[in-house]
């Protein structure tokens, strides 16, 4: 088995397994899942963060905020490792309840880096935003 696809076997299901868990309102998964150790940052569809003890917060305020979970996918488009540092590139189709109010389905764009420490992957930065309405190319110029 490549180092890629080890990664992608323990740890990407381990983080789909913790992001279950976040979307249902149980923190520590995603706690366990990420590195305590600075630099790790946030740039999230909701918030923007960085430092522990700020990214602990908010995590805990994000989870606080969800409930009732119906599907979680995550799709992966591209992924690499390279010594001790990984990424992943995706996107996450989520059905949940925010503030006890059913969202509609909803897709975000996601980037996550990882760093090895003490021989575990632990995400140090987590990218997500909403897709482009039309993501199609823009038209050609016209050049008469």
């Amino acid at each position: 088995m490549s180092e890629l696809d080890d990664f992608l076997t323990k740890t990407l299901a381990r983080q789909i397994e913790e992001e279950e868990a976040l979307h249902n309102g149980d923190v520590q998964p995603r706690l366990a899942m990420w590195s305590t150790r600075d630099p790790v940052t946030v740039f999230g569809a909701l918030k923007s963060i960085s430092g522990w003890d700020e990214v602990s917060r908010g995590f805990r305020w994000i989870a606080s905020r969800f409930s009732d979970c119906t599907a979680y996918r995550f799709e992966l488009v591209a992924a690499g490792v390279s010594s001790d540092l990984a990424y992943t590139v995706g996107y996450e189709h989520i059905s949940v309840s925010m503030d006890g109010v059913p969202l509609e389905p909803y897709t975000l764009r996601v980037t996550h880096a990882y760093r090895r420490e003490d021989g575990e992957w632990k995400i140090v930065h987590r990218h997500a935003d909403y897709p482009p309405i039309d993501q199609s190319p823009p038209a050609e110029a016209s050049t008469t």
